[in-house]
């Protein structure tokens, strides 16, 4: 364990959907639906691209306006939490994903930063017997705005005073991972990400893996 200590990183983030857990959540359908949602409700135009969003920048565009009422917001997480429950159900670990985090537990602080609701996540985590490997977790309940905003990862820094955002590391697969990690000043690692969208994004990683447990490298 000692092996892998590096005074410098104190604490990692990690992602939960597909880097943690292979999720099986329809993100198409949600984020469809949501928006879908959003324009009979008239809080967004016609005609997005939506190849060019995901659910969680459609529902940050939509809270933008701050016009929408507390039932239509509701009913808009509504939403997300159906297909996130549906998705989450049976979720099996990435590969290699137990061995690191007992490599990890009680060197670092590990958190989880998710959109999920914090119920969903905790449940997911524990259903899969990792949930006591993490000093934290935050859910979307915990965030002014979900990712890509930066508020998850403040929440982090926000509860570890005593650490920097330099003494920490977030792993994740999707570009508003690494755009929200970044943006609170926390070096981001890709786990089998789409560099090309990631590009498009701004998204720069410090690097980039295909096994979770090649993170070590970077520690």
């Amino acid at each position: 364990m000692k092996s892998i200590t590096n005074p410098i990183i104190k604490g990692i983030v990690f992602d939960m959907d597909n880097t943690l857990l292979q999720s099986s959540i329809d993100f198409h359908a949600m984020k469809r639906d949501t928006y879908y949602y959003l324009v009979e409700s008239q809080y967004l135009p016609t005609g997005w691209n939506l190849d060019q969003h995901t659910t969680s920048t459609i529902i940050t565009q939509a809270l933008s306006t701050q016009s929408m009422s507390p039932e239509h917001i509701s009913e808009m997480w509504d939403i997300a939490k159906k297909y996130e429950v549906a998705g989450m159900r049976g979720a099996k670990l990435e590969s290699g994903v137990v061995e690191l985090l007992n490599e990890l537990h009680g060197v670092y602080n590990l958190a989880v930063v998710t959109n999920n609701a914090v119920e969903a996540a905790e449940t997911a985590l524990l259903d899969n017997e990792i949930l006591r490997f993490f000093d934290l977790v935050v859910g979307r309940e915990r965030m002014n705005r979900i990712k890509p905003s930066p508020d998850g990862f403040q929440y982090v820094l926000q509860h570890f005073k005593k650490t920097s955002a330099q003494e920490w590391i977030s792993v994740g697969d999707a570009w508003i991972d690494g755009k929200a990690s970044i943006a609170a000043g926390i070096p981001f690692i890709a786990y089998k990400g789409d560099r090309v969208k990631m590009i498009q994004q701004g998204v720069d990683p410090l690097g980039e893996i295909t096994d979770i447990r090649e993170l070590k490298r970077y520690l």
